[in-house]
């Protein structure tokens, strides 16, 4: 195993401690608050960056959305544009607004802005024509000054659909089917595998071709069986991780998922990947050194990341607080350590 520093660059202009680099191209895979974190560091770290993003969520104003009008669940496309604003006056308040949900006590209450926005120019674009889901982000982007591209894994909405073990406490050992991101997601029981329903979705044509020209690709962290893997799971996204050049990073998650997760070590982690994604390979698994508590830990993160062919880079990634939330400077200097940036 690696250890990482995590000592945060100074270097760059007066005001800005970053000296982005414009010849590395990074995409980031995954959905919710784990990429919306890899996002913000990675923001810091190159200026080509694409994300490819989830497209399964069922609940909140996402799921409102797409069952009203059979549109892509914006949600998770919205929080990596949020991530990618910049730190000046116009960035941040334009991701707040992004980020704002409307109180009261009729149909508008808990919808994000920002989703409305998204799917009233994927209406006004056209959303059943080629390419509309991909331009309606981009206009964001522009409007956002995001320092980023955001794209869906698949112009199509997704389910996730899992098999669970033990769901009833009476019948611990008993396997059931649940579908929804959400279901599986706050599920009581252990998810042993995930699909995806249609089980075989066409892959963005634009997030293909950002893997295939990717220097180096970021996978996690996030909701591992509802963020991280459903990217995996389409046959063209997986084709072009196969295929790409580029350098394959893993960030592994700070600390279990209630519910989706619950009790899984760092290196479950990494057994759950490559029983769904068995042809993936890796070159780097970043993980927290506060996850890996003795050398059996180590050990077996070890093993489970050499079934990737990938070496272990252990770096202090979380906020100080002790919290299993990123930090967003200290994984910004780790993806700088990794990619030789430094």
């Amino acid at each position: 195993m690696t250890s990482g520093g995590s000592e945060v660059p100074t270097r760059g202009p007066a005001g800005d401690p970053w000296d982005r680099s414009s010849a590395v191209r990074v995409v980031a895979l995954g959905g919710g608050h784990g990429l919306a974190a890899s996002l913000a560091a990675l923001r810091r770290v190159v200026e080509d960056l694409t994300a490819v993003v989830t497209v399964a969520d069922n609940g909140g104003s996402s799921g409102r959305l797409r069952d009203e009008l059979g549109v892509l669940p914006p949600g998770d496309l919205r929080q990596a544009l949020a991530a990618q604003c910049g730190d000046d006056d116009w960035g941040r308040t334009w991701a707040r607004v992004l980020q704002h949900r409307f109180r009261s006590h009729g149909a508008l209450h808990e919808h994000a802005v920002g989703n409305l926005l998204i799917v009233a120019l994927w209406e006004l674009l056209g959303s059943d024509s080629a390419g509309a889901h991909v331009a309606g982000l981009d206009w964001v982007a522009r409007l956002l000054g995001a320092r980023g591209r955001v794209l869906p894994m698949s112009a199509v909405p997704l389910d996730v659909v899992a098999q669970v073990r033990g769901i009833d406490p009476d019948r611990p050992d008993e396997v059931s089917r649940i579908r929804g991101q959400v279901e599986v997601a706050s599920t009581r029981g252990r998810v042993l595998s995930v699909t995806l329903d249609p089980p075989d979705p066409p892959a963005c044509p634009e997030a293909v071709a950002a893997v295939h020209e990717a220097d180096w690709v970021v996978v996690g962290p996030g909701s591992w069986f509802t963020s991280v893997l459903p990217n995996l799971l389409v046959p063209g996204l997986s084709a072009a991780l196969h295929d790409t050049t580029a350098q394959r990073i893993l960030t592994v998650n700070l600390a279990p998922q209630q519910g989706e997760t619950t009790e899984m070590t760092p290196a479950q982690h990494l057994d759950a990947l490559a029983e769904h994604a068995p042809e993936l390979r890796l070159d780097v698994v970043l993980v927290d050194g506060a996850t890996l508590p003795d050398r059996a830990a180590r050990d077996a993160l070890g093993t489970s990341a050499r079934r990737f062919r990938a070496e272990v880079f252990v770096s202090d990634v979380r906020v100080r607080d002790g919290s299993p939330r990123h930090d967003v400077l200290r994984l910004a200097a780790a993806y700088l350590d990794i990619m030789g940036l430094t």
